[in-house]
């Protein structure tokens, strides 16, 4: 292991006041995961703590608010994180509330589905995941690399979810032979829908159906189906675009530059210098302006000293690649929109929700990046743990509704 993480949880200050919670999304209690980690009572905050350990922006996060990084290195809590999670996860055993006789239906086995699904299944509730896709993950099983989130852990989560009495259907996506009218009809009291962003946005310029354009989104699916030769462009760079480079560079490309029209890109400091390092070069301040078949053509965007644009070029510069790759993110599909009605999105297609989470249909909860756009994991996580109260108060008070009534 690159980092001892005894050593690094021994620098831990403790602090009173802990920086490094306030700036968890998920709010969790580092210090006394850390303290209980060095008396080897080792337990879990989050459902998705493995996940985060490896793929949350820590730089921005916990580490970069820990009191110790703002004269040195701070506490390695990811490292630390990681092997607590990683170790307890398959011994510890998730306590749950006798069945209360109740069904829930999660539509999408991504972050926010596999959140809301285990919250609610400690809460006595009957859970049903259903998922478009073949395997559970969504955006981690097919957005994500495996070099940077090892598919192993998936299959442990899909174990462990069954373990509790969680039920999976795979390859179902609702819109299509099922509708949400269905789920409703066939008792469900509630249902989540945590379907992602699988939608890439387009640039809008000419030559993008061109047969050596892809998109980068639908290229981390599956990048063993895609010959894209020596030389790749990459449009974007933000965190999604740093994964497609490293990717393709571990895939045989020899020559792969991301482009920009900022000054700076998106993606975290880490996952740039882990893209440089595998190889990658960068290129900032290049408007596209089509894609031929020989590669982009690009304007340079002018700035003045304090990077503010004023102007740019009018000669074109023709860039020779092979394949070019459109990473710029990406929006939710409107299946279940078009198909359920009442169902409302707005102007960018992400559901309408109030502060709960609940959507224009009463009982009907969305979290996660179909709601919030392209986000991380662990705001994915955050915000279900919360959507997930919200639903276990709804079904009780329907049924304090239902009982008055009678």
């Amino acid at each position: 292991m690159a980092v001892h993480v005894f050593d690094e949880a021994n620098r831990c200050l403790n602090c009173k006041k802990p920086l490094c919670r306030t700036g968890c999304p998920i709010n969790t209690p580092i210090p006394q995961m850390i303290q209980a980690f060095k008396e080897g009572n080792l337990n879990e905050n989050n459902p998705l703590s493995i996940v985060c350990s490896l793929v949350c922006n820590h730089e921005n996060q916990c580490e970069g608010h820990c009191i110790l990084g703002r004269k040195g290195q701070p506490v390695h809590i990811s490292s630390i994180e990681n092997y607590v999670s990683d170790t307890v996860f398959d011994k510890i055993k998730i306590e749950c509330e006798p069945k209360n006789g109740k069904k829930v239906a999660v539509i999408g086995a991504g972050p926010a589905g596999i959140t809301i699904a285990v919250y609610l299944t400690k809460k006595g509730y009957s859970v049903t995941i259903f998922d478009a896709k073949e395997k559970l993950g969504g955006v981690l099983q097919y957005g994500i690399p495996e070099f940077r989130l090892p598919k192993t852990i998936l299959e442990r989560y899909k174990k462990k979810l069954q373990g509790i009495g969680v039920k999976i259907r795979p390859n179902t996506a609702i819109g299509t032979a099922l509708k949400i009218e269905d789920l409703i009809r066939d008792g469900y009291q509630s249902i989540f829908i945590g379907t992602g962003v699988w939608v890439p946005k387009t640039l809008g310029v000419k030559g993008e159906s061109l047969g050596n354009v892809h998109y980068g989104i639908d290229y981390l699916e599956n990048p063993d189906v895609y010959d894209l030769g020596e030389t790749v462009a990459i449009i974007g760079m933000g965190n999604a675009a740093m994964d497609v480079a490293r990717t393709v560079l571990r895939h045989g490309a020899r020559n792969v530059t991301l482009y920009a029209r900022g000054l700076t890109g998106h993606a975290s400091e880490h996952e740039t210098t882990y893209a440089r390092l595998d190889g990658a070069a960068f290129r900032n301040g290049m408007q596209i302006q089509e894609i031929n078949d020989d590669g982009p053509v690009f304007k340079k965007i002018i700035y003045d000293e304090e990077g503010n644009q004023i102007g740019i070029s009018e000669e074109t510069e023709q860039v020779y690649a092979d394949s070019t790759i459109i990473s710029v993110s990406q929006g939710p599909k409107s299946k279940l929109v078009n198909t359920t009605e009442g169902l409302k999105a707005g102007d960018k297609g992400l559901l309408m929700t109030d502060e709960n989470g609940q959507t224009t249909i009463p009982g009907v909860f969305a979290s996660g990046d179909v709601v919030l756009g392209a986000r991380t994991v662990v705001e994915a996580a955050a915000y279900s743990k919360k959507v997930a109260e919200a639903m276990d108060e709804y079904m009780k008070t329907k049924d304090g509704r239902s009982e008055e009534a009678e």
